[in-house]
């Protein structure tokens, strides 16, 4: 749509051009050139009398929302100037303007729309995740700065799953916003999700150890702390072969290395039955660490070690020769 700004002087002159006529998905001339970033056209169709700025596509989705998703600044002041237009409006799916461009990380864009009356800067999706949580998960480091900036910014909202912005970066492994979150007296490091998932155990499963060793350095974390199915994060590092991770909370006097989950086993059965060498060494240099500890249904590490064919993980935990057969 970029250089057909006199194609569509003449075609409006002519009449030819219906100036808000939307096509089959619902999208009008001015929410194509907005979504483009066509800011001639933008002009000359904003000073058209028959033009709503504000109509949105089948999606619900608005010329301003498109422009602030695709980090068009300039069209994105445009439309807020021209008036008739709510900058908060939400698409089908509970989206905002503001939403949109936290979630691609368009700084400037968020700037543009915290500064304007009527954007709430909490208001969530239809999954609860709101302008913070969304840019936290994408690692937009800058637009979570922006956004705590903002003294009604609540940085502590869960999404529909209960999952916090704190939880959500140390999941995906973004250290910088767990660090700027963790600063905050308004965050709790510890919050679990509705499946009793806390943000260690989420740093921890996936790996990210600069993210494990930020949270572990709060005194107000129990490194130890089981979700709705009694695992831990050393389970679930254990589990993942995060040998490093496995060897930070390793070091904790308050982690407890042959702790059961609800089926009763034990970070040992979860490294054994993945065949995680590395892993099973290291809980096997533990005094306090039993080899042979049978879960609820009387299968020992050495059992799943062998149901799943780890040969590597039976010398470690039997001779070899002594082990079961695994025909």
């Amino acid at each position: 749509m970029r250089g057909y700004t006199g194609f569509v002087k003449i075609l409006l002159g002519q009449g030819g051009l219906g100036p808000d006529k939307p096509d089959i998905n619902g999208r009008t001339p001015l929410w194509w050139a907005s979504a483009n970033g066509c800011e001639s056209v933008v002009e000359v169709l904003l000073a058209r009398d028959g033009v709503s700025p504000d109509k949105p596509d089948k999606n619900g989705q608005t010329p301003l929302r498109w422009a602030a998703l695709e980090g068009h600044e300039r069209v994105v002041k445009m439309l807020l100037e021209r008036g008739g237009i709510d900058p908060d409006k939400p698409d089908n799916y509970g989206q905002t303007p503001l939403y949109s461009a936290a979630r691609e990380g368009h700084e400037r864009v968020v700037k543009i729309l915290l500064e304007s009356d009527g954007v709430n800067p909490n208001r969530p999706s239809s999954d609860g995740e709101t302008p913070l949580w969304r840019a936290a998960c994408n690692g937009h480091a800058g637009a979570v700065k922006i956004l705590l900036r903002r003294d009604d910014v609540y940085p502590d909202t869960p999404d529909n799953r209960g999952r916090t912005p704190l939880f959500i970066a140390a999941f995906v492994g973004c250290e910088r916003v767990v660090k700027m979150l963790l600063a905050r007296d308004d965050v709790h490091p510890d919050k679990p999700d509705i499946g009793g998932r806390t943000p260690l155990r989420g740093a921890a499963d996936n790996g990210h150890e600069g993210v494990v060793k930020v949270i572990l350095g709060r005194d107000d974390v129990n490194p130890d702390n089981p979700d709705s199915d009694g695992q831990t994060p050393l389970h679930r590092a254990a589990h993942s072969g995060h040998e490093g991770v496995v060897k930070m909370l390793l070091e904790r006097d308050d982690v407890n290395p042959d702790n059961p989950d609800s089926n009763g086993q034990t970070p040992l059965h979860w490294a054994a039955y993945s065949g995680h060498e590395g892993v099973v060494k290291m809980l096997l240099e533990r005094d306090d660490v039993n080899p042979d500890k049978p879960d609820i249904d009387g299968e020992t590490p050495l059992l799943w070690a062998v149901q799943n064919g780890h040969k590597g993980v039976i010398a470690l935990l039997r001779p070899l020769e002594s082990a079961p057969s695994m025909s």
